[in-house]
């Protein structure tokens, strides 16, 4: 049975795995020490997938009340789970999350060409694109969606 379940410091080795099975196809190398980082200083809701006991997805949300809006930060699934529905069970997750969240009028992702598409199936419009930002061949694609309560 699947289950998705708030981050604890226990599960970082494991999320890192996970990290590291999507490089260099999602991830770039470079983009490892930035996880870490996240997973250290950042983490505002961070969720994990799990099924009998193995760690299948993770992916979280940052919050900017200022802004109205909120920022889904580090999606990534195992490559074995990949197709079966487990990122978006997550992301519908979190969606539903801030629907009931007062005050969040937006729904941001910045992520990159190589899963664009992905969010463009979950609601999002491309507004930004910028070349090579996260590292050599790993665009900015910045995505919005509105969020309706």
């Amino acid at each position: 049975m699947m289950l998705i379940r708030k981050f604890n410091s226990s599960d970082k080795n494991a999320l890192l795995e996970v990290l590291r099975s999507n490089t260099p196809k999602f991830f770039a190398l470079s983009e490892e020490k930035d996880f870490n980082d996240y997973l250290e200083r950042e983490i505002e809701d961070y969720f994990v997938v799990e099924e009998d006991g193995k760690i299948l997805a993770c992916g979280g949300i940052n919050y900017f009340p200022k802004e109205e809006k909120a920022r889904i930060s580090w999606d990534m699934v195992d490559p074995k789970s990949q197709g079966k529905g487990i990122g978006g069970n997550l992301m519908e997750h979190r969606i539903q999350l801030l629907k009931n969240t007062a005050d969040i009028n937006f729904i941001e992702v910045r992520t990159s060409q190589h899963t664009s598409l992905f969010y463009e199936k979950m609601g999002f419009e491309l507004v930004l694109v910028v070349k090579d930002y996260w590292a050599e061949g790993f665009d900015l694609y910045e995505m919005i969606k509105l969020n309706k309560n």
